[in-house]
């Protein structure tokens, strides 16, 4: 596991925004977030889950969160920019954004793949990853010093057969943190680094592999050191890598 151990309040002050914040590695690194001083915007599509994650967040102690609802897979181009625009009146910049939210999809040979499926995957987990990140841009280059996180995938890494969209989504993050890492590198202070988590006993590792027994792996809670490290002052010197949330 990847080994950090972070120092009290090290998110203090800090704005972060984090995509598919209700469950799984989201709503884990929500929570983190929070304990450790920061202002977190959170994102998903049901409400109530985010009222309830919201209100979570408030019995810690900590500075208050922030609700933002969006589809990802229906939004339109005006609504990312609204979005932006409502962070900015509420905050005026963002220090770091973890682009979290990903759907799994069929896990079927490509010959047999629909391709309004295909479509809807590669929405979730690319396009709308690139538009939060355009929109939200010129917020993160408003921050002394700001951390993008891409959450990324061993199947993008690697392809796996019958993985579909998903791997090939996974694949295109990879190369979309990296195209920004190049960009970015020399005229901003925005640091772009992709994570993969690895097996974690969330709802979506459970779809792709039934008869896994979930108690065996990791929980999302179990993962977060690397996710924390990235997003706090420990990490400025790190930028356009990949790590690992499983080795150390």
């Amino acid at each position: 596991m990847f080994d950090y151990q972070a120092p009290e309040q090290l998110l203090a002050g800090k704005v972060i925004l984090v995509t598919g914040a209700t469950s799984g590695i989201g709503r884990a690194a929500a929570l983190a977030y929070a304990r450790l001083g920061a202002s977190v915007i959170l994102h998903g599509r049901q409400v109530d889950k985010l009222e309830q994650l919201y209100d979570e967040i408030e019995t810690l102690g900590g500075a208050q969160p922030a609700i933002t609802p969006l589809d990802l897979e229906t939004a339109t181009e005006n609504q990312y920019q609204e979005l932006a625009e409502s962070i900015n009146r509420e905050f005026g910049r963002l220090d770091g954004l973890l682009n979290n939210a990903a759907i799994l999809g069929p896990l079927t040979p490509i010959q047999h793949y629909p391709l309004a499926t295909w479509n809807q995957v590669m929405q979730c987990n690319l396009n709308a990853q690139f538009a939060m990140c355009h929109y939200c841009l010129p917020l993160l280059q408003k921050a002394e010093n700001a951390s993008i996180i891409f959450v990324s995938s061993s199947a993008g890494r690697n392809a796996y057969a019958y993985w579909g969209a998903y791997t090939v989504s996974k694949a295109a993050i990879e190369n979309l943190a990296q195209v920004m890492f190049l960009e970015l590198e020399n005229t901003s202070s925005v640091r772009v680094n992709t994570v993969n988590p690895g097996a974690t006993a969330s709802k979506m590792r459970k779809k792709a592999f039934p008869a896994e027994n979930p108690e065996k792996l990791p929980t999302p809670e179990e993962v977060m050191p690397v996710f924390v490290y990235l997003m706090g002052d420990d990490s400025l010197e790190e930028n356009g890598k990949q790590f690992d949330a499983q080795k150390s």
